[in-house]
């Protein structure tokens, strides 16, 4: 589809039908607006930043922005006011579309101090019911021309929205990738991920938030260092229901054999009032993987059994024994995408298989 010179496109009522999703739960609401982005020029907008800022605040009805080929520098916000956005690359492939910046938490800011790990993110999203599909979210921050920078945290994605979703995205970084928080620590928020990429080395999936990584791909990279590094590290609060969710995943690496942590309990602050929580299931573990302990401490906190804990997965990396917990049939039955996710509202992500 063309896009509409200038204002005219913003408001226009899309004339196809979106297509029926994936799993028979009908077709995705249709967008009353379409904006679209394109590097040359050619679009109503050439930065994501740009065409948020287009998009209306307060929409009940989505708005899709659409993304042409290219590389987006620069950081992105996406406010509290800009609800049911959907960003998605035009080729359908993730590669063809990146935003990305490349500082970190110790970067200085202009005027004094630093960004810290919130302010090194390359995209953040505070509006709910965001969705973004086949896009690449980047930051390229590079360690090792940086050896010296105090903070090394350089977030690809931060969310802190509820009702978030990405489908056939990539996640790109080193320590600290993919940060899915909530507005506040006794506030929830659901965020859903399928048919993804997400790599990095340290806590590089972390944060508050209840979320479901579904068929996807976690890479761990190789890092000079003793561990490794370590894939999650979630900060649920206690009175949350749910932590994260992993399931139908593969856990790949470059890493050498047994360098790997699965995850470690991350308590902001040092709050006692934290109660981290991660499931893996019906996944593929690589031998990256610690053999006999896989969870272990963050800051003097230890990780606790109920808490984490693994079922039927499988893989050179899948081992059971006292330091890998794993879920009954029984206990099972309470982890699952729909437990997590449909809350008081019913929330079924329409791209969920």
């Amino acid at each position: 589809m063309l896009a509409l010179p200038g204002a005219l496109a913003l408001g226009a009522v899309l004339a196809s039908a979106t297509p029926a999703s994936a799993g028979g739960r009908g077709p995705r609401p249709a967008a009353a607006t379409r904006i679209v982005v394109a590097a040359d020029g050619t679009g109503d907008a050439t930065t994501l930043q740009q065409a948020v800022d287009l998009a209306p605040a307060g929409s009940a009805e989505r708005v899709e922005i659409l993304v042409r080929p290219g590389r987006y520098h620069g950081r992105v916000d996406v406010g509290s006011d800009k609800v049911n956005l959907t960003v998605v690359g035009s080729t359908g492939d993730p590669e063809d579309v990146v935003f990305t910046d490349d500082r970190a938490a110790g970067t200085p800011k202009p005027g004094g101090g630093t960004w810290g790990t919130t302010g090194s993110a390359s995209v953040t999203v505070s509006g709910a019911g965001f969705e973004a599909r086949h896009v690449t979210f980047e930051n390229a921050f590079d360690e090792a021309a940086h050896p010296d920078l105090p903070g090394h945290q350089a977030v690809a994605v931060k969310t802190r929205a509820d009702r978030v979703a990405f489908d056939h995205c990539r996640f790109l970084g080193n320590q600290d990738t993919l940060y899915l928080d909530t507005p506040s620590a006794d506030v929830p928020a659901r965020v859903y991920v399928t048919n993804s990429w997400i790599e990095g080395d340290v806590d590089f999936v972390f944060g508050r938030a209840t979320a479901v990584i579904e068929d996807s791909t976690i890479k761990a990279l190789r890092r000079d260092s003793t561990p490794s590094g370590y894939v999650f590290a979630p900060s649920t609060s206690s009175g949350f229901a749910h932590g994260f969710l992993v399931t139908g995943t593969r856990f790949l690496t470059n890493a050498g054999t047994g360098t790997y942590y699965l995850g470690r309990p991350w308590h902001p602050s040092s709050n006692p009032d934290t109660d981290p929580r991660v499931v893996v299931r019906d996944s593929w573990l690589g031998v990256h993987l610690r053999r006999d302990d896989v969870w272990t401490t963050m800051s003097g906190f230890d990780w606790v059994p109920g808490s984490n804990a693994e079922h039927a997965n499988t893989g050179p990396g899948a081992l059971t024994g006292p330091g890998r917990p794993q879920l009954t049939a029984a206990q099972a039955a309470a982890h699952t995408r729909e437990t997590y996710l449909s809350g008081d509202d019913g929330w079924s992500p329409c791209h969920a298989r």
